[in-house]
């Protein structure tokens, strides 16, 4: 017992470290699209989806490669394994820098950046340094010091915001009312740039936070063990990358499938801000997550955890959509989260949404290949969305521009969800409560849509009708689902 409460208080401090860096960065997005043109900031969209996709390679599975291998009593040195997996890290991220300076004019050529070959140096010196520091964390986590971990990682995330704030709202005033006090440095049509130099002051500053982790250990290379990790970690690698490009393609690609360059990156920025707007549903995903797999994997050896299981994705659909209809009855507000630039795109939000829970869903469902031990299928589903959304893309984004975008989104994850529950039922059967949430499903678009279709131009009041259909659904769940007979005072409405 002891050990489960240490492990629930473990997961609490990491998840939500991850949740409210996550949440503040989600915060800068309004700083960006009111500071920035859509143009520009379809640059960062590209880049950080650029970023993301290189990290997982570069960091090729030894985050998990080395968990397995510290644990494996057979080794008998876990600073061996961290040590010849750091070393590894730290080489093939030198050799992605010199590989990026030498070939950094051609790359910014293909990523439309000429004008800014610098952004290429930049961005690739955060994710070498992203990917080199992966392994001190996992260490520190491997070590179970949940508290150094979460205070380096909103350590970044307080910087990141510090120096944003100061390059593109400090500067400015600075430079509106005394230009002469920061000329020497500053240049207010540097936005993007500004961006990335915040990243990688951040990023820097917590690699030397981790020098403990890093020059306080024994540093020994076994190039055969390093080979048995690299045999270990490559299927992951695998995974890794078909995941993330699931989440990432279509920012990557958009601006190769848009013959105009210009329209490319407005198109792409529009699509990247409002996609924001939608993330959302990512944060309850990931919230959902952290809160509820400590009770699942905490329940008794002698319960069926299968009904554990179709529970929690019974209560994941229902506040998903909850979320899902508390955006979209107040869109017209939330919008202002973005600069109305960049309003011609919230036709994405409710697409995205909805692909955001069915990848949700489809998280809860790959329980299945992960207690059977057949972790192959989640490869096989990664691989086969990432063909859907790779189709769709390269077929319809050049006539309908970032709008097949979400719906590649959409079609991906609905169909990996589909294949999940399909095959899942074969392996390890659950009884899902299907009557139940096809209940909530529609009920939720019956909502949906008589928000959408009824007119009512006072925007007081159509507000306060849809509060009204947003409380129908909320006493809906309270009636159905919520235990309200055990809380005491509302024991008896309940009864009713």
């Amino acid at each position: 017992m002891t050990g489960i409460k240490s492990l629930a208080k473990d997961t609490a401090i990491y998840g939500m470290s991850s949740i409210i860096g996550r949440f503040l960065n989600w915060c800068l997005v309004p700083l960006y699209t009111y500071k920035l043109a859509t143009g520009e900031f379809g640059d960062v969209t590209n880049l950080y989806a650029w970023m993301a996709l290189l990290l997982v390679i570069l960091i090729y599975g030894l985050e998990t490669g080395f968990f397995r291998f510290a644990n494996d009593g057979a080794e008998r040195d876990p600073k061996t394994v961290y040590s010849t997996c750091l070393f590894s890290l730290a080489t093939t991220s030198a050799i992605f820098m010199g590989l990026v300076f030498l070939f950094q004019s051609p790359i910014s050529r293909l990523l439309k950046l000429s004008e800014h070959p610098e952004y290429i140096l930049i961005t690739a010196a955060i994710i070498a340094m992203d990917a080199f520091c992966a392994l001190p964390f996992a260490y520190l986590r491997y070590l179970k010091r949940p508290i150094r971990f979460a205070a380096l990682k909103l350590l970044f995330i307080a910087l990141n915001i510090i120096l944003n704030l100061f390059f593109l709202v400090v500067c400015p005033w600075i430079w509106k009312h005394a230009p002469e006090w920061i000329n020497w440095f500053y240049d207010p049509t540097y936005g993007v740039g500004y961006i990335l130099i915040s990243n990688l002051l951040g990023t820097f500053i917590v690699l030397l936070a981790l020098a403990p982790e890093i020059v306080r250990i024994p540093w020994r290379f076994r190039p055969d063990l390093l080979k048995r990790i690299l045999r270990y970690s490559f299927p992951l690698l695998i995974l890794g990358v078909a995941g993330i490009m699931n989440q990432t393609l279509d920012k990557i690609l958009y601006p190769m499938l848009i013959s105009d360059p210009v329209a490319a990156k407005s198109g792409l920025g529009i699509y990247g801000a409002n996609y924001k707007i939608a993330i959302v549903m990512v944060m309850f995903t990931q919230a959902f997550r952290y809160a509820y797999e400590p009770f699942i994997f905490a329940q008794n050896k002698g319960e069926d955890k299968r009904v554990a299981y179709a529970e929690a994705m019974k209560y994941f659909i229902i506040f998903g959509l909850f979320i899902f209809l508390g955006v979209m009855f107040y869109l017209e507000i939330l919008r202002y989260f973005i600069d109305p630039d960049y309003f011609s795109g919230l036709q994405v939000v409710p697409i995205v949404m909805i692909a955001e829970l069915f990848f949700g869903i489809f998280f809860n469902l790959s329980l299945w290949y992960k207690l059977t031990d057949k972790t192959q299928w989640g490869a096989y589903f990664s691989l086969f969305g990432l063909a859907i959304t790779l189709t769709i893309n390269i077929a319809f984004v050049p006539r309908y521009g970032y709008i097949a975008c979400a719906w590649a989104a959409f079609t991906c994850y609905f169909a990996m969800m589909i294949a999940s529950w399909f095959i899942g039922q074969h392996y390890y059967p659950i009884r899902y409560d299907l009557k139940g949430i096809g209940k909530y499903l529609l009920l939720a678009l019956v909502l949906y849509v008589i928000a959408l279709w009824i007119p009512i131009e006072n925007q007081i009041l159509r507000l306060s009708f849809r509060t009204i259909l947003l409380v129908l659904y909320i006493l809906y769940v309270i009636k159905k689902d919520l235990p309200l007979k055990q809380i005491p005072y509302l024991n008896r409405w309940a009864k009713k």
